[in-house]
This record gives structure tokens, C-alpha cells and sequence, in this order.
């Protein structure tokens, strides 16, 4: 715990499903909690009887009928444990899940569950209890998938978990996040099991653990069935650890290169710069990794970068990136004007824009929340600085030029970290499991494709006086509301409190979506108003509908705010400026594009600033 920057003061939450496992991580947390008690930095019993500062979580999926019940069980023995314990019931309000998609599904509406408590209960640490029999299973399933050493080094010891929708009080915008720290990754199954037996502490087993219709109940069966002979278990265990040291050193040296060769745009674009990158000069895994940190931050789409799509990106940051644009992964890439080819600008793509702009924006809630939690940051912090200090102390680092799943075992055997028998183990398990990943995934595209009848229809996101939405998980727009008539020309209706020039909808709100090729030449039209003068000389009769002084006053605020916002537009690379959000009424007429500081009229208190919901990086993450 003390290496994931965590101590027995810090209030912490355990995820407790009932089975060995959880329970025995229960056992142990609350162990840990009450050892510190009379240290400056321990725990002690509270008024009730519980372990103060320790909660355990069950989270009720609710898809089995008897799941309540077991659920209440479950609760009650964590409670004999003198740890205090609450059930999170899950509802599915667009149904069951699919079958195929049930374990995936659950696991999502898990950790949703389990973050919004600890939002709630201001706890900053979530323990879960993965072990070192799930990591080899998690080994398997990637190797079969042909992953990379990042991809077979497992579950992260310490990461950070963001909650989906940013919060807001009316006055200040909050990024809630817990440390999920998973501290048991080198105890084993029987550990879980001994651990309960001698605690005298009960368990469950879940019956969807028997089922071959679940890929890791399979590597689970055979992994078993393979661990008879000694060497097995131990050789598969210190691969993964090897893997899971490049993977830190990897990710290590990627936040060192980030902090100085990328520049994050106040309009939600990153700017590469090849002279510090040195794109020649780094390994294709840290240049890999790095261009995926990127490519995730600016997408806000946390997958990783394969194959195919790595290779690519990767020849094109070396080799062509003065010559032409590349779109992968959700973004745009391509050379920053006048740079001659030595800056590289990231943007979000079109086709994300239009096929997620919707999905990924919401409004913000502005129910009473408990403030984030404030000693994340120094958790973080000391986490990090363990982390440093024993890479310093690593001088081999194994897998850094294997770029395979079969690269990785043929190098592991040259460093004797598994022997002739474990290879031809372990190139067995990923053959099989291959061959059934493919049957599987042939039979899932059969069926989709029968499924594919009709589009979803997209709705767009409207926005009303006084609300905050954030727009593609990228911009906080926020539409103000003021009593105060902000200039003489605002000719205000008593009751909307916004004048006629607001061309907002008639139920008084405004759509927004991100911004069109067209838009920039709607604002150079604008720039182009006649003056006041030019208009009284007119013949044609178009000067009775600009008698009025308001009227006139208008025209010429209009002028003024898209000359402006013309200009702060020819700053931002063309590419970049797509990504912009643009607020619209029914027919289309723009109100606004607050990114640029345009709006059509002064009462029209619309502001958007760039606050991506998950931060460079991805966040805190350890491997070790």
C-alpha cells in the first residue's frame, strides 16, 4: 500500500463481490487499517463498531434472480468482519445485456457504481482484488490476441479512474477521480482461499466461473490443467513480471518526452514538435506509446494504438509528416502551417465529430456534490516518486526492442526467464485460444451484419439559459444569465430575459454542434456589412428595415464581434478549427461560436473553454 502512496489514515473502499478473493483483500485492508491504529498515520474503530475510514462495496448487477439475496449475504459478512459495508444496485435502463456482451456490460456498470460511491463518501482510494492468477489468465487472452509486451504486462498496480461526467456548482467545475490501487497482484488464487480459511471468513463462488462460454473461464481451465508441473507457474509469473517493468519504464520515458514536445492549444488541439521529439532517435514502443497518449488526449477515446494503425502513424512521424495529412485513430494529423514540416498538429477527425458528437456530449449536473477529494494529488505524488526511484535501480529493462507477442517469449527464453517446456506451454495456449478468437469473432460479424438494418437517428444537444454541458468531452459551454440589460440596443422581452437579435429558438434555447467549413465564410459575409452610410445612399429600398438607431447598432456590433472572431479564427490551423463548438437555432442561423469570443448580440452570455474530461497521459498509471 505504501508503495502506491497510500497509508491507513486515507479513507479507502473495497470492491467485495463474496468470493474468496474480495473477501480476503477485506480481511487483510481491515488487518492493515487497524495496524496502524496509535500511529500518526493509522486507523482506529469508530462509534460503531467498524473499522473507521474502510468501506466495503457490493455491487448488485441484478441479472440473476437470486443476486439480491446473495448480495444481503454478502453484506452482512463483510459487516462481521467489523467492516462497514453498503450494496449499489445496478439498474439497466436500456435492458438486459446481450449475451456475449454480459461480463463486459457488468464490468462497466461495476466500476460506475463503485466511483460514484466513492464520490459520494469523499473516499480517494478504491482497492480491488485482482491476483497473479488473473494476470496470467489476462497473459493468455492477450498473447492469443497477438498484444505487445504493453498489452501482456497486465492490469496496472496503481491507476487513476475518472468519472464520466464532469460536475459543476454553478461557480466551479470539478474532474472527480479515484486511485484504484489493486494491492494483492502477487498473491495467488490458493493465497485468497488460505487467507479466508485461516480468518475463519466464508465465501461465495460465482456459478458463471464454470462456464466454457467465457473466454478467461477457458485460459482458466487450461492454465489449471498446465500448472502440474512446478516450473510452470513460477517462470509464467516472472514473464509477466518482466513485461510489467518494460511496460513502466516505457510509460516512465513517454511522460518525460510529453512534458517537453507537445503543446496542448487552448482550442483543444495538440502541436507536436519532431525537433525535441527526435522521432528517429526513440524505440518504436516509446514512440508508439507516446503518439497513443496523444492520439487518446485528443480524441478522448482511451483504446490503444494497434498494429496496422501504430506502424503507420509511426512511419509517418519519422518519414512524411511535411508532405501530407494521415487520419487514424479518431484524429487528423498533419503538418502546422509554416512550420516546414518540424511541427505536427493533432486534431480530432471529422468522422469522430459527426459520429460521436452527440454521444460524448452531455449536460452537467449541478446537484450539490462533496468536493474531489484533495489528497489525491499528494498520493499521487508519493506514488510516483516509488515508482522513479526503483526504475533508477533497474538498469536492464528486457523487452524493449520486441515488438511481438512471439518476440517477447522467444526473448524471454533467451534471458532464461522461462525454460523449452513453458515456451512450447504457452505457444500452445495462444494458438488455441487464437483460433477459437477468430471463430468467435467471424460468427459476431455474421451476426451484426444480419442485425444492421437501420441508423440510429442522432439528437442533437440543445442548451437553455443558465446550463452547462460539455461538448464532445473536450469544452465546458456555459450559457449565462444576467438581469442586467447589457447594452442600449438589446431589446429585451421581460419575460426570457434575451433580446429579438438572440434568434434563439422559440422555447429559448440553442443547439449546439461543432463548427462547418461554411461557417468561417458566414463570418467573412458578416465582416462585410454595410455601413450606416453606404445604406442611406441606397436606392433600393433595403434602408426602411435600418431606420431604427438599434437596428443600426446591431449591424455594426455584428461586424465588430466576427471581425474579431475572424481573426483569433486565422490563428487556428484549419484542420483544428472543425473541432470548435457552434451554437445554432432550428434553422441553422449561428448565435454564436464562443470558442472565437462571436456572438450576435452582447446578451447572448454563451463561454466555452477547453476542460478535456481525462487529462494527458490518461492519468496516474504504475506498473509496478
Amino acid at each position: 500500500m505504501a508503495l502506491a502512496g497510500v497509508h491507513p489514515h486515507h479513507r479507502v473502499a473495497v470492491g467485495v463481490s463474496g468470493g474468496p478473493d474480495s473477501m480476503a483483500l477485506c480481511v487483510l485492508a481491515a488487518a492493515w487499517k487497524k495496524a496502524g491504529e496509535g500511529r500518526k498515520d493509522g486507523g482506529r474503530e469508530d462509534d460503531s463498531g467498524f473499522v473507521d475510514g474502510l468501506l466495503g462495496v457490493v455491487v448488485d448487477h441484478g441479472l440473476r434472480p437470486e443476486s439480491t439475496d446473495e448480495a444481503q449475504l454478502v453484506r452482512d459478512r463483510v459487516h462481521g468482519m467489523g467492516v462497514m459495508c453498503e450494496i449499489a444496485t445496478c439498474d439497466w435502463p436500456d435492458g438486459r445485456p446481450k449475451q456475449g456482451h454480459i461480463q463486459e456490460a457488468a464490468r462497466e456498470m461495476r466500476y460506475q457504481k463503485l466511483l460514484d460511491i466513492c464520490i459520494k463518501q469523499q473516499i480517494a482510494v478504491l482497492l480491488i482484488a485482482h491476483h497473479s492468477d488473473d494476470q496470467a489468465e489476462l497473459f493468455v487472452l492477450r498473447l492469443s490476441r497477438n498484444s505487445g509486451v504493453l498489452g501482456l504486462a497486465g492490469t496496472a498496480f496503481v491507476s487513476q479512474l475518472f468519472a464520466t461526467n464532469l460536475k459543476y456548482d454553478g461557480d466551479n467545475f470539478s474532474r472527480y477521480v479515484i486511485i484504484l490501487v489493486r494491492p494483492m497482484l502477487e498473491f495467488s488464487k490458493d493465497d485468497m482461499y488460505k487467507i479466508c480459511e485461516g480468518s475463519n471468513n466464508l465465501w461465495v463462488e460465482d456459478p458463471t466461473n464454470d462456464s466454457m462460454l467465457y473466454v478467461r473461464n477457458r485460459i482458466r481451465a487450461s492454465l489449471r490443467s498446465l500448472s502440474i508441473e512446478d516450473t510452470f507457474q513460477p517462470e509464467l509469473h516472472k514473464l509477466i513480471y518482466a513485461c510489467r517493468l518494460t511496460r513502466a519504464f516505457i510509460d516512465n520515458a513517454c511522460s518525460t518526452v510529453l512534458m517537453k514536445s507537445l503543446t496542448v492549444m487552448e482550442h483543444g488541439y495538440a502541436v507536436i514538435d519532431l525537433e525535441k521529439l527526435d522521432p528517429h532517435n526513440v524505440d518504436d514502443l516509446c514512440l508508439s506509446q507516446y503518439l497513443a497518449y496523444v492520439l487518446q488526449f485528443v480524441s478522448q477515446r482511451h483504446r490503444p494504438l494497434r498494429g496496422r494503425s501504430a506502424r503507420l502513424l509511426m512511419d509517418y512521424i519519422r518519414t512524411i509528416s511535411c508532405k501530407a495529412a494521415l487520419t487514424v485513430a479518431g484524429c487528423y494529423l498533419s503538418a502546422v502551417p509554416r512550420s516546414k514540416g518540424t511541427k505536427v498538429l493533432v486534431c480530432c477527425s471529422v468522422d469522430l465529430m459527426e459520429s460521436s458528437s452527440v454521444d460524448m456530449s452531455y449536460k452537467c449536473s449541478y446537484a450539490k456534490q462533496p468536493p474531489p477529494v484533495s489528497e489525491i494529488n499528494q498520493i499521487v505524488t508519493e506514488a510516483r516518486i516509488c515508482s522513479d526511484q526503483f526504475l533508477q535501480n533497474c538498469p536492464n529493462i528486457p523487452f524493449l526492442n520486441s515488438k511481438f507477442s512471439t518476440d517477447v517469449l522467444n526473448k524471454a527464453k533467451d534471458l532464461k526467464l522461462i525454460d523449452d517446456c513453458t515456451l512450447e506451454k504457452l505457444n500452445y495456449l495462444r494458438t488455441e485460444e487464437h483460433q477459437k478468437f477468430i471463430t468467435t469473432k467471424e460468427h459476431k460479424h455474421k451476426e451484426q451484419y444480419l442485425e444492421k438494418t437501420s441508423f440510429p437517428c442522432l439528437k442533437a444537444l440543445n442548451l437553455w439559459p443558465g446550463e452547462t454541458c460539455h461538448f464532445m468531452g473536450r469544452f465546458l459551454i456555459t450559457w449565462r444569465t444576467s438581469e442586467v440589460v447589457l447594452n442600449e440596443m438589446c431589446l429585451h422581452d421581460s419575460q426570457k430575459q434575451i433580446c429579438q437579435y438572440c434568434m434563439v429558438n422559440q422555447d429559448g434555447s440553442v443547439a449546439v454542434r461543432h463548427m462547418f467549413d461554411t461557417d468561417w465564410l458566414f463570418l467573412a459575409e458578416v465582416c462585410k456589412i454595410h455601413s450606416l452610410e453606404e445604406n442611406k445612399n441606397n436606392s433600393n429600398g433595403s434602408f426602411n428595415k435600418l431606420e431604427d438607431d438599434k437596428h443600426v447598432q446591431h449591424s455594426r456590433y455584428l461586424q465588430l464581434s466576427a471581425m474579431k472572431s475572424l481573426e483569433i479564427l486565422r490563428s487556428i490551423p484549419a484542420p483544428a478549427r472543425r473541432m470548435l463548438p457552434v451554437l445554432t437555432n432550428s434553422q441553422g442561423d449561428i448565435l454564436s461560436i464562443p470558442s472565437i469570443d462571436f456572438r450576435c448580440c452582447p446578451s447572448l452570455l454563451i463561454e466555452a473553454v477547453f476542460s478535456p474530461r481525462v487529462p494527458l497521459g490518461g492519468g496516474y498509471t504504475s506498473y509496478m
